[in-house]
């Protein structure tokens, strides 16, 4: 890679940093409603005119919503139902979506579900706020700089983080690219973390929603534009993820488990939407947009990967990573720590049956996933090793099946 692209990019970021404590930066306050989020009806009564209810046909036909909508109609809260979110929500769903809200002169949002229906909502709402901008015209950093509707975020995995985060991802059907919206504008204001949501997630979808919290909590540990806080999260994050994600795994009904599985998604949430992402990230994203691959098992799969080929640039991060949970010996330094802490996020995947390699992976359509992975990453995350992309392709050809 040119020399002087990557000084660009080292600029690029280190002004970002340089400027981010200036934005107006918040996290989203948590609600505790007595009866979880079956209670919120009884919170909001008479704030609103009517409420735009936003989910998918599983959590929807699942029931998990049946608590919620029953307490709106208990507490007399008007509310348009919107349950046909698809997975990573496409231009013309999100579309769909603000044209039934705009109908129905709705003035508040509640995303129930996981990153689709949050994502979904944020976009909805930022077409709210500034009608005079397309979804596409969105893409990228602080394209909206408006106060959207008030969002409600009720997850129902624990993994998205998207409760917490100024990041909305939207897939384009006609040119499969899948890219992200962030504004700070986006960050939900309220959130109800109720583990009760969670109880009936499949053993698997319990897996690679774990694994992409925890790619959340490690890409914002070892890129270069951290805080205090943020480091902090990532740690208490990858911490409660190795303690209890395979609990959550084994038994689906472990409440304790569950519990902590959605704390760790809030609290990697909260780190990277302020120090970002890295290549795994922008590597799933053209993934998802290409194939559909779910986005929790594109992060399981290509985080170790990743992680490896940043080599040294990444050890000493994920050295410390390692000390907090427990891995390494007395004398380790910090490359040994580090492939250790590697080594262990491979086991998690072999223990809860989460492949290595992704299945279906074109070779012909590898150098145009790893040009938008390398737009998406450059100059924007604050990587530990700027990659080029010849050596995203490799990364591609790493994991195909």
């Amino acid at each position: 890679m040119n020399i002087f692209y990557k000084c660009y990019c080292r600029a690029f970021q280190k002004t970002m940093k340089l400027v981010s404590p200036l934005l107006p930066w918040r996290e989203p306050q948590l609600l505790a409603p007595e009866g979880g989020a079956a209670g919120l009806g009884a919170m909001i009564a008479g704030k609103y005119r009517k409420v735009f209810v936003v989910t998918g046909p599983n959590v929807y036909k699942k029931g998990l919503a049946d608590g919620l909508l029953r307490g709106f109609d208990n507490a007399g809260v008007e509310y348009e139902l919107f349950n046909r979110v698809v997975n990573n929500p496409t231009i013309d769903n999100i579309e769909e979506a603000y044209t039934v809200y705009r109908n129905a002169e709705c003035d508040a949002i509640v995303a129930l579900g996981g990153g689709s229906p949050m994502d979904l909502a944020k976009v909805v709402g930022a077409r709210v706020a500034r009608p005079d901008k397309s979804v596409k015209q969105m893409k990228g950093l602080l394209k909206i700089r408006k106060r959207i509707p008030d969002l409600y975020a009720i997850p129902t995995t624990a993994g998205s983080g998207s409760e917490t985060t100024l990041a909305a991802v939207v897939s384009d059907g006609a040119t499969h690219e899948k890219y992200a919206i962030n504004d700070v504008s986006l960050i939900p204001r309220y959130a109800i973390l109720d583990p009760a949501m969670t109880m009936g997630l499949p053993p698997q979808t319990t897996a690679t929603t774990g694994m992409d919290a925890l790619t959340h909590a490690v890409e914002a540990y070892i890129g270069g534009s951290n805080t205090k806080l943020t480091r902090q999260r990532a740690e208490q994050a990858v911490k409660l993820i190795f303690a209890y994600l395979k609990k959550a795994y084994d038994d689906g009904a472990d409440l304790e488990a569950r519990t902590n599985m959605q704390k760790a998604s809030y609290y990697a949430g909260v780190a990277f939407t302020r120090a970002y992402v890295g290549y795994v990230h922008a590597l799933a994203h053209a993934l998802g947009g290409f194939y559909g691959t779910p986005h929790g098992l594109a992060n399981a799969v290509l985080l170790p990967v990743v992680l490896e080929c940043y080599g040294e640039s990444a050890a000493k991060p994920l050295a410390r990573l390692a000390d907090i949970v427990g891995i390494g010996e007395n004398g380790d330094d910090d490359k040994s720590k580090a492939a250790k802490f590697v080594a262990r996020i491979r086991e998690m995947n072999d223990e809860m049956g989460i492949p290595r390699t992704i299945e279906g992976i074109k070779s012909d359509d590898i150098p145009l996933m790893a040009e938008r992975a390398f737009k998406e990453a450059c100059p924007l995350y604050p990587v530990p090793r700027i990659l080029d992309r010849p050596q995203l392709e490799e990364l591609y050809r790493a994991i195909s099946g």
